[in-house]
């Protein structure tokens, strides 16, 4: 069993001593990827309108930089009984100091309405979508400045690059 300490401070003041309690906390872990790994939620919101469970995810992973977010998806699917494609994690910052990181995540009851409510952008990142090549930002610029030379139907020929002589 992995044990933490956490200390209880009394505030300082100028004329008093400050005076710190450790006690010894025992943790529930699961081992992820060669280290200990615990996953904590909390602010559980069950959410029928969108056909979800949301929460906040506290991760704490000492002696490790971070967890990958597709563990976390997996770890998070095991533990709520759901397919690791419906899962969506998301926001995660990692504390000043290390061995912390907080996020959110979202559970939903399937992929219909995974691919409903989450933003497209998020489902391109799990492989559910695919992403909307468009022109670079100058050429669709360029593209717009020509256009402002023709007026109602013409615009729709005259995207056309021009022939210069």
């Amino acid at each position: 069993m992995l044990f933490q300490m956490r200390a209880s401070c009394v505030t300082n003041t100028a004329h008093r001593q400050q005076k710190v309690r450790f006690r010894q906390v025992e943790s529930p872990t699961s081992n992820m990827a060669d280290s200990q790994v615990t996953l904590r939620t909390r602010k559980f919101i069950r959410n029928p309108l969108l056909g979800r469970r949301q929460m906040v995810v506290d991760v704490l992973h000492p002696n490790r930089a971070n967890v990958s977010k597709d563990e976390l998806r997996g770890k998070l699917g095991e533990l709520y009984k759901a397919k690791k494609d419906d899962v969506s994690v998301f926001g995660f910052k990692t504390h000043f100091g290390g061995g912390k990181s907080t996020g959110f995540a979202l559970i939903y009851d399937s992929a219909e309405a995974m691919k409903k409510f989450e933003p497209r952008y998020r489902l391109v990142r799990y492989g559910m979508a695919t992403k909307v090549e468009k022109a670079s930002r100058q050429q669709r610029k360029q593209r717009k400045n020509r256009m402002k030379e023709f007026r109602g139907t013409a615009k729709t020929k005259g995207g056309a690059k021009k022939d210069k002589k």
